[in-house]
C-alpha cells in the first residue's frame, strides 16, 4: 500500500484522491474523470473503476481500523446479529457484527447452527473491535424500571 507508484504511473496521492472522490460523494465515473481533468489530471473512467475495485477495499479497511483504534466516537458500540437466509433454496445461518451506525464489521455464514463456530466468531470480533455493548436482559430492565 505504501508503494502504489511502484506498479502504477500515477502517484499514491492521486490514486487515493480518485478513489475517495468516487466513494465519498455520489459521483459517476464520468463525473470523477471530469473533476480530475479540471485539476489537470488526465485519466479515463476505466482507470477510476479499476482503482476503485483494486484499492477501495484496502482504503475502507484502513479507515475502519483507524476508527476502531482511535475510538473517534464517544459511544462506539457494536452488536452481534443472527439471521436466517436462503441461499440456493437452502437455509443458512448468517452471523454479523454490526456497529452503531449500521455498518457491517464482520460476516460469517454456516449451513448448520454451530455453537463453537458462533463462539469463535464472537472471540474474533471482540479481539478486533473490542467488547460489544452489553444489552440487559428483560428481567434486568424490569427490575431497573420498577
Amino acid at each position: 500500500m505504501r508503494n502504489l507508484s511502484r506498479y502504477f504511473n500515477s502517484s499514491p496521492v492521486i490514486i487515493r484522491l480518485t478513489v475517495m472522490m468516487y466513494v465519498r460523494y455520489p459521483l459517476s465515473l464520468c463525473q470523477v474523470e471530469d473533476l480530475l481533468s479540471g485539476r489537470g489530471i488526465d485519466i479515463c473512467q476505466e482507470t477510476v473503476r479499476f482503482w476503485w475495485n483494486r484499492f477501495g477495499p484496502l482504503f475502507a479497511a484502513e479507515i475502519r481500523k483507524r476508527r476502531v483504534q482511535s475510538h473517534s466516537y464517544s459511544q462506539w458500540r457494536w452488536h452481534l446479529d443472527e439471521v436466517f437466509v436462503r441461499i440456493n433454496g437452502e437455509t443458512h445461518y448468517l452471523r454479523r457484527a454490526v456497529d452503531h451506525e449500521g455498518g457491517v464489521l464482520e460476516v460469517f455464514a454456516t449451513k448448520r447452527w454451530d455453537r463453537n463456530a458462533a463462539l469463535q466468531f464472537l472471540r474474533r470480533a471482540m479481539k478486533r473491535y473490542g467488547p460489544a455493548s452489553v444489552i440487559p436482559s428483560r428481567d434486568e430492565c424490569d427490575r431497573q424500571y420498577n
